[in-house]
Parts: structure tokens; C-alpha cells; sequence
């Protein structure tokens, strides 16, 4: 299947996909202050470049875009052009993930992922109930944190 986009446009169009600020990460970012929780964004220093830093907790928050990172669920879909491309670029993408996860945990810092899907989709659990599940888990000493859509509500894995 040929695109129907040339060169250019393609380019421009991948050129604007966000990287930080996105919609998911905003809604995070305002449920989380107006709890009156703090922190710093993108801190450089720390691997993998985390979306959220809570010096005060020790704890960074990723806020993982399904597609990007590769979630199994109902928002992830393979691309059905270029497959060879999509599946190398996505996996590595994954791969680094777990890598940078890794590296924060052995430094000591407590790691927390919010998958989109816990945010959109028909599986979505609401920014609110998102950020309260994040807001006890910072005051915690819980280790780390993933939470996600689900279908029989929210979900979570400690690992």
C-alpha cells in the first residue's frame, strides 16, 4: 500500500508528533498539581528522561504513549505499512524502556508508568482516578507502579 502523503508531507507530519506535553501527560501533570503534588519535568540527569520527577518521594512518573511504547492493548496496532520498519522501531523502543526502568530502580529512585490507555479508549479510567491512584502511591513506600486501562476497571502491577 502506497502512502498518500508525499515525502515531504510525511515528514512534516512525523516532524510534529510530541515527544512531551502531550494531552495524556497534561491531564497527569494538572490532576497531580492540584493535589498539591510537586515536581520537575524532563529531568535530563536521570535515565530515560522521565516525565515526571518527585525529588520530595524519590519517584518519577512515565506517562507512555500505547503505540510508542508498544502496550498490548486495545490502542495498539501494528502498522500494516512498512511493518518491517514499525516492529524494529517499536520493540527498540520497548527494549530501551526496560533498560531505563532498570537503571532508575537500581539507582535507588521508585518508578511509576501510566499507559494512555488508563486515560482514552474505551478502557479509560479517568484522569482523576488516575492521578489519586498516583497520588497514594507516591506516599507510599510502594516500589513501583504501572497502571493501565481495563475493562473491569483500574489496574494495577507493582514490580
Amino acid at each position: 500500500m502506497t502512502d498518500v502523503h508525499s515525502p515531504d508531507i510525511r515528514r512534516k507530519n512525523m516532524a510534529a508528533i510530541k515527544g512531551k506535553n502531550t494531552k495524556p501527560e497534561l491531564l497527569i501533570r494538572s490532576a497531580l498539581h492540584k493535589l498539591g503534588f510537586r515536581y520537575s519535568l524532563q529531568n535530563k540527569r536521570l535515565s530515560g528522561n522521565p516525565d515526571l520527577y518527585f525529588r520530595k518521594y524519590n519517584a518519577v512518573l512515565f506517562v507512555h504513549g500505547c503505540f510508542w511504547h508498544g502496550h498490548g492493548c486495545h490502542l495498539f496496532k501494528w502498522p500494516k505499512t512498512r511493518e518491517d520498519f514499525w516492529r524494529e522501531k517499536i520493540t527498540a523502543n520497548v527494549e530501551r524502556d526496560a533498560r531505563n526502568i532498570e537503571a532508575l530502580i537500581s539507582s535507588g529512585i521508585r518508578v511509576g508508568v501510566v499507559w494512555e490507555c488508563a486515560l482514552k479508549g474505551r478502557t479509560a479510567l479517568g484522569g482523576d482516578r488516575v492521578a489519586d491512584r498516583c497520588a497514594g502511591w507516591l506516599e507510599t513506600q510502594d516500589r513501583n507502579l504501572e497502571i493501565h486501562g481495563d475493562e473491569k476497571g483500574i489496574s494495577l502491577r507493582l514490580f
